[in-house]
């Protein structure tokens, strides 16, 4: 049988018609793949729209922190730019500076400071880190669950072949195109979460720079305010 036939006999079986007359199994390897493109590609849209509100409001709330002329004028800036995590590591800084005024009337413990930035700067990766684990997941699992489908429709392949009694491509067909199938929707679904993955965690390390650089002008400005 040469190459032509062959393209015929697999163009004849449709791809849902193939999903409709394959196994409880093979369903439900499938119905799990879908469900891990999903869940991956609404937290891909979540975290695209999260990062891009957080870089805006970083440039805006930099802005207003730098013409500002003191801590408590960037207090009342920021609860326009909440979306920024530059606002999450000042909270942190501007609660312990409150803290050490109201006790002794001054910034006496400059280390306790520095402290409070890198809490905040944990509190804030951590936050944009959330659901990142289902995408290293996604694109971790998936191949192998498609890989499964793969090895079972080879199975069916050659239970086909048995009951023909001959080496028929007619008889094979439908299992082999079971076992591309789940090797696809495996694929479509590791790929895009192995990219975004790998995308997001640079831009998650890109912000957490600007918010060690942040903590550095957040001490410059409290030492300028507490020295005059």
């Amino acid at each position: 049988m040469d190459s032509s036939h062959v393209a015929v006999i697999f163009l004849q079986l449709k791809t849902w018609e193939l999903i409709e007359a394959s196994g409880l199994l093979p369903k439900a390897i499938m119905a799990i793949l879908a469900v891990f493109s999903l869940v991956s590609w609404a937290v891909i849209f979540s975290k695209w729209s999260t990062f891009r509100s957080a870089r805006n409001a970083n440039q805006a709330f930099l802005r207003a922190f730098r013409k500002a002329s003191g801590l408590q004028a960037v207090a009342v800036a920021s609860e326009q730019f909440r979306a920024s995590p530059l606002v999450g590591v000042f909270d942190f800084g501007y609660n312990e500076v409150e803290r050490q005024i109201k006790g002794r009337g001054t910034l006496t413990n400059k280390l306790a400071l520095e402290r409070s930035l890198q809490l905040g700067i944990s509190e804030e990766i951590t936050r944009l880190e959330r659901n990142m684990v289902m995408l290293a997941t996604t694109a971790t699992v998936s191949p192998f669950i498609g890989l499964f489908g793969t090895v079972w429709g080879i199975i069916d392949a050659f239970q086909g072949l048995g009951t023909a009694g001959s080496a028929s491509l007619r008889a094979v067909a439908p299992g082999i195109s079971e076992a591309l199938i789940t090797t696809a929707l495996g694929l479509a679904a590791a790929i895009p979460a192995a990219i975004f993955f790998n995308w997001f965690g640079s831009t998650i390390k890109e912000f957490g720079g600007r918010m060690e650089d942040f903590s550095l002008e957040f001490l410059n400005l409290t030492e300028r305010t507490f020295e005059d």
